[in-house]
């Protein structure tokens, strides 16, 4: 890590020269407004909160925090266009770099709390943590869709005994890169989550299971499943398959949970399952497996809690683990919907991160994983809830507000508006899911 910042302290001012001076270069065809530049040069849409894979992109994103960090004054500099051609030398090595890294597989940076041990109800709560905008939707989808487990978006990633099938369930699910689902709940209190494993390793296809593109995992189960012991004894018969989107590949780990308040946590390690199943596996969060995770938090002495108990409080995985599997002790017993929200809503944030924080444990390249958002649902009520980290509103949405009969439309709601604030299901709209 030290080397990494080292290298971007001592590069960046010629970056800083050569990224402005090319903004100068590029004024006369084009306006000086970001759209247009951003076009130019070939970056995707929503640039301000993704990485892309156009050069603007992959230049300005990781830089631009450097930037911020190490020199603020530098974006009102405009130095004269002759400095490009001094800074062209050491500018195109750094956008090799930063090529190489932006190229580099990442995944989901997230943490997960269950709470089933209280009186009003099983509440689950997740952050997800990323570099980049995943394009977040919120879809309430019915019974009756048909699903396809072959694709992911248009491309067919299961060429071979491909998993298909018809929902059993509804369920209120947040996309992804409007390829498949990260999280949700469905109409039976089953809820699930998708999080980043770099260790996740789904195998060689066995062409003797149905296969599931890795980004439909989760679907197939909120689909099909009412309980965690369904879900894992249907999963039992199914391959997840690795995916890429966005040019990141799905190295991902399964959590689910019912209102009966039973968990499992689904891993794919050196190609073969390892599922912890019981109410006492209520924390999750990413590298390393479960197993080491666990044997990690065994090591810590919690027995004597109080304000000077050494508890972890760095981002990396195993802190937060440890974390949240320490202040989850201490839940106070809610006694209505709002103070059960208010308390696993306090726990998420705990455990979520800030921007700009430095982050580069996952071996990604990009050097920040803030919190994009959080979900918290009530298994027992079948509410939903979420809060984007880019607006100051929490906002949720229940079960009895929709039709969950087949033949009624599924339904959307994109997240960002200022004005999204309590409960919004009267403001989904019907919409076709592209997965």
């Amino acid at each position: 890590m030290e080397e990494l910042h080292t290298f971007g302290v001592r590069v960046f001012p010629w970056y800083a020269i050569f990224r402005q001076s090319a903004w100068r270069w590029a004024r006369p065809r084009h306006k000086r407004e970001p759209g247009n530049l951003k076009n130019y040069l070939g970056a995707q849409k929503g640039l301000d909160q993704s990485h892309g894979f156009g050069l603007y992109a992959l230049l300005s994103t990781p830089m631009k925090r450097f930037q911020e960090w190490n020199f603020g004054d530098m974006p009102s500099a405009r130095p004269s266009r002759h400095y490009f051609l001094l800074a062209l030398p050491l500018g195109i090595p750094v956008v090799l770099v930063f090529l190489v890294l932006g190229l580099a597989d990442i995944g989901f940076a997230c943490t997960r709390i269950l709470w089933n041990d209280n009186k009003y109800g099983v509440m689950v709560a997740r952050s997800m943590d990323w570099p980049e905008s995943t394009e977040p939707v919120l879809w309430f989808l019915p019974r009756g869709m048909e699903r396809d487990g072959s694709k992911c978006g248009p491309e067919t990633v299961v060429k071979e005994n491909p998993l298909r099938w018809t929902s059993k369930y509804a369920s209120l699910a947040i996309g992804i890169y409007g390829v498949g689902t990260v999280d949700g709940i469905n109409e039976k209190g089953l809820g699930g989550h998708l999080l980043f494993l770099a260790k996740t390793d789904f195998g060689p296809r066995d062409p003797k299971k149905k296969g599931v593109a890795a980004i439909l995992w989760l679907q197939y189960v909120l689909d099909q499943a009412a309980t965690v012991k369904e879900a894992v004894a249907l999963l039992k018969n199914v391959q997840p398959v690795m995916i890429q989107a966005h040019g990141h590949d799905s190295t991902i780990h399964l959590a689910l949970e019912d209102k009966s308040g039973d968990s499992a946590i689904l891993e794919y390690i050196d190609g073969k399952p390892k599922i912890h199943q019981g109410r006492q596996f209520t924390i999750m969060t990413n590298d390393p497996p479960y197993d080491d995770q666990l044997a990690l938090l065994a090591k810590m002495d919690f027995s004597q809690p109080g304000q000077n108990t050494p508890v972890p409080g760095n981002i990396s995985a195993p802190d937060r683990f440890q974390r949240a599997a320490y202040f989850s002790k201490f839940f106070p017993e809610p006694k209505d919907m709002q103070q059960a929200f208010a308390t696993i809503l306090a726990a998420i944030r705990g455990v979520s991160v800030p921007f700009g924080t430095p982050y580069n444990k996952l071996g990604d390249g990009f050097p920040v994983y803030n919190t994009e958002y959080r979900t918290v649902a009530d298994l027992t009520h079948g509410v939903y809830g979420f809060e984007l980290t880019t607006t100051p509103n929490f906002f949720w949405v229940e079960f009895s507000d929709f039709k969950p009969e087949k033949g009624q439309p599924a339904m959307s709601l994109t997240p960002g508006a200022i004005n999204l604030a309590g409960d919004v299901s009267a403001q989904f709209k019907p919409a076709s899911p592209p997965f």
